[in-house]
């Protein structure tokens, strides 16, 4: 990883704290020296080695990349994105049944944004994920499910109902919440294996 550059967290709405803090654990971890730090303004993105969109209301974060002017920003980003949640919903090529915006087509997945309706709104389960010896303990809130993924993104992770982690280059997408899982190899598998 590249010189001082920081993980930035986008700071516009949603589940921010949790991902600083899992970063910063993740990194002392690993025993690497790099800041965290939240992201507001544009012109803060291109200096960082990485770009978390955390989970929240992709509609409200959606509007605020845009009246923040942060669209073409992250979407001509070189660093890695790390996206969850409703960072997929946001990252998404196309979007089943969502009209009220245009997400960022960071990769080539179809998302479903309410995949499993209003009811049940939350639940976990132990997710085999390629590439980890153990499966991890995920946690679904709201989540989202991506339908179909483009031959260039490798598929890491499904369940029943549909496709839940995927990469593609720097671009490690999650319809799940690491951050709050106290499983930390999601954001080191990211600082590792994608990053470098």
């Amino acid at each position: 990883m590249a010189g001082n550059a920081a993980v930035g967290v986008l700071a516009l709405q949603g589940d921010v704290s949790e991902h600083i803090s899992a970063f910063e654990s993740a990194i002392h971890n690993l025993g690497l020296s790099i800041p965290v730090i939240p992201v507001r303004k544009a012109e803060e993105i291109p200096e960082l080695v990485a770009l978390a969109i955390p989970g929240g209301e992709s509609t409200t974060i959606m509007r605020l990349i845009d009246q923040n002017g942060m669209r073409d920003v992250i979407k001509d980003f070189e660093g890695g994105i790390f996206a969850t949640c409703a960072g997929m919903v946001v990252a998404a090529r196309t979007l089943i049944g969502e009209t009220r915006f245009i997400p960022l087509d960071l990769l080539d997945i179809t998302v479903n944004r309410n995949a499993f309706g209003r009811q049940r709104e939350s639940f976990e389960a132990d997710l085999p994920i390629t590439g980890f010896d153990t499966p991890f303990h995920a946690i679904f809130i709201r989540a989202p499910i991506i339908t179909s993924a483009g031959p260039d993104v490798t598929v890491l992770a499904e369940i029943p109902q549909g496709i839940v982690a995927v990469r593609k280059g720097k671009k490690l997408i999650l319809s799940f919440h690491p951050e709050i899982s106290h499983d930390l190899r999601m954001h080191e598998y990211f600082l590792t294996q994608v990053l470098a």
